[in-house]
């Protein structure tokens, strides 16, 4: 019998979910920027040894939104407390106003929850980290408290040893080989946004849609041509997308097939589009279309 369950990754916006994700698991299952608000979906990611099987599931940050689709991503993250063995709650800096929407719907669970300093790689000294504890300290009943940074890999097995104390005997609920539930149609999708992520600013990353509309082997040129839409809300971001003579659209394009001939392990042939779908982002039959339902 090995040690198994559920721990959900909560926090704000840009604590450095995703890249604690990928750093657990030992590859990319989850796409990270500097950008706030990057992961949208709720991922599930499996890290197996020979004693134990813990199963990560990475959430959205959670703040207050006025548009649907951040209302729906926000719905997302509060779901995923429920039903699991441990939380693991991520913060960066001492506590803030914002901090107290996650705490507030936390009090309800008895779940235990381990508090993770991450990126103390950008913390000046001990005192720094320090501060950030003592600032939650009184805040909430945490189970334990682990600074880690998730960039550089520092204190990990302390973070797992601590998982690892909450977790139950039981099954492997998933096979030994099994990685996470993104299928490639979807990382592809979500490598591309990841790139619009990184070379756009101000409104465009966050309104920006990638679907994959079509995926076929070209036998005669040994390559999978992918073709993908990407969906904005304004003839104004399409242009800034496209950039001067296509130059933006092309790095992006570049950029992205890189990453998928790494994810697929096949040589790739990217065609990207734009469509202007006006206000997609609060019309609940394009989120369900676009797969945030």
């Amino acid at each position: 019998m090995i040690k198994s369950g559920f721990i959900s990754i909560i926090g704000k916006p840009n604590v450095g979910k995703s890249t604690l994700l990928n750093a657990l698991i030992g590859t990319k299952v989850a796409i990270t920027s500097p950008k706030s608000s990057t992961t949208r979906d709720r991922i599930t990611a499996i890290l197996n040894t020979q004693d134990y099987q813990m199963i990560f599931v990475d959430t959205p940050g959670m703040k207050k939104s006025k548009h649907l689709l951040g209302k729906t991503i926000d719905k997302t993250a509060v779901n995923a407390i429920s039903d699991v063995d441990c939380l693991l709650m991520v913060v960066d800096r001492p506590f803030h106003l914002q901090d107290q929407l996650i705490i507030d719907r936390l009090k309800n669970v008895k779940t235990p929850v381990i508090l993770v300093i991450n990126k103390i790689d950008m913390l000046a000294n001990a005192s720094a980290i320090d501060e950030i504890i003592i600032s939650f300290i009184d805040k909430y009943e945490f189970s334990q408290v682990v600074p880690i940074s998730a960039m550089d890999q520092t204190h990990l097995q302390h973070l797992k040893t601590a998982i690892l104390s909450h977790l139950p005997q039981g099954p492997r609920y998933f096979p030994e080989d099994y990685v996470s539930d993104q299928s490639n149609e979807k990382l592809t999708a979500e490598i591309i946004r990841e790139k619009i992520l990184y070379y756009t600013e101000q409104e465009v990353p966050h309104s920006v849609a990638v679907v994959i509309e079509k995926v076929e082997e070209n036998l005669e040129m040994k390559t999978l041509d992918v073709s993908a839409l990407i969906i904005v809300e304004r003839q104004t971001q399409k242009q800034i997308l496209i950039g001067k003579g296509g130059s933006k659209l092309k790095m992006i394009g570049t950029q992205a097939r890189q990453d998928i001939n790494q994810l697929l392990k096949v040589k790739t042939h990217l065609t990207l589009w734009i469509k202007v779908k006006k206000d997609w982002r609060n019309n609940q039959g394009e989120l369900k279309r676009y797969g945030y339902s």
